[in-house]
């Protein structure tokens, strides 16, 4: 048997398989496709101190190899969370960690705060990358010094396993990673979506109400590749890829690159299954190939 153990911080995951922030719910939408104890975690929706309407309709558009989106976060509150949705999905056999969202480093603490105290919780990915917000998200990750000053407010608040999900739109995503990491960061998480836009030309408008939105599938692998190879050689902390990740060859290629585990975000969509499907092609690999551990093959990308 190959051992498919990861451990991201104090978390310790089963198989390097997750699933991303904003494709898979709550978990709840998915349990009749996924038997949770075949994966290595799910990451819940985004979930902000207060309750977020999201941004005005139409909010999805799909284009060549991908989607955009511009949903903006819409969620009840960490509360609503705590009091309603927690109790559900509990006991489900996984690791389920909380993506967190804010508009300030307060915002950002309290929310950790109050979800550090879940006994089945046991680590949060602090967003600072969504693309689809005025305040706060990429706002906030595309700075090092605020990007720092969030993850340095967490981590007094938060005693547990973070990682920090880290957006693509930036100059050089190397530096947004060692400021995070140098403010006690456990993890990286990358990438969050790049920006684009779609055009209605019959009627000469956007087609998202936010004019631009955030891309996913697909069509962004090639860059997540490249910045999780970058980042992988420039901080310590273990690093988490995702972005167009369809299929076990395209996970293994993110763990050749440098990345420790994986998530998969819009494949959901298309195949609800996948996550498993992937967990499976990733075992199948390791023992083609006659590696004892899938530890073995992070960062084991061989030079030209």
């Amino acid at each position: 048997m190959v051992d498919t153990k990861i451990k991201i911080g104090e978390l310790e995951l089963r198989n390097p398989v997750m699933t991303a922030s904003g494709t898979f719910g709550y978990g709840t939408e998915y349990k009749d496709f996924v038997d949770f104890g075949r994966i290595g975690g799910i990451i819940v929706k985004g979930t902000t101190l207060r309750s977020r309407e999201g941004n005005p309709y139409p909010r999805l558009a799909e284009v060549s190899s991908g989607i955009l989106n511009t949903i903006g976060l819409q969620n009840k509150g960490v509360d609503y969370f705590i009091e309603h949705i927690y109790p559900e999905i509990q006991d489900y056999n996984t690791n389920i960690i909380v993506n967190v969202s804010g508009t300030c480093p307060e915002d950002y603490a309290e929310c950790a705060e109050k979800l550090a105290s879940l006994e089945k919780i046991p680590a949060i990915e602090v967003n600072i990358s969504c693309p689809n917000v005025k305040q706060g998200g990429m706002t906030i990750g595309v700075n090092c010094a605020a990007a720092g000053s969030v993850i340095k407010a967490v981590r007094k608040a938060y005693p547990k396993t973070m990682i920090v999900k880290l957006t693509p739109n930036v100059t050089d995503i190397t530096e947004i990673a060692r400021a995070v990491e140098a403010e006690g960061a456990d993890s990286v998480s990358l990438i969050n979506c790049l920006n684009g836009m779609a055009i209605d030309a019959e009627r000469r408008k956007p087609i998202l109400s936010m004019v631009t939105g955030g891309l996913s599938g697909p069509c962004i692998k090639p860059v997540a590749l490249r910045m999780v190879y970058q980042v992988s050689k420039a901080v310590k902390i273990p690093v988490i890829g995702l972005g167009g990740i369809s299929n076990a060859t395209d996970a293994i290629e993110f763990m050749l690159a440098g990345a420790s585990a994986i998530e998969i975000g819009t494949a959901n969509f298309i195949d609800p299954s996948v996550s498993m499907k992937v967990a499976a092609g990733i075992e199948e690999y390791l023992e083609r190939h006659g590696y004892k551990s899938v530890r073995e093959i992070v960062g084991a990308l061989e030079d030209v």
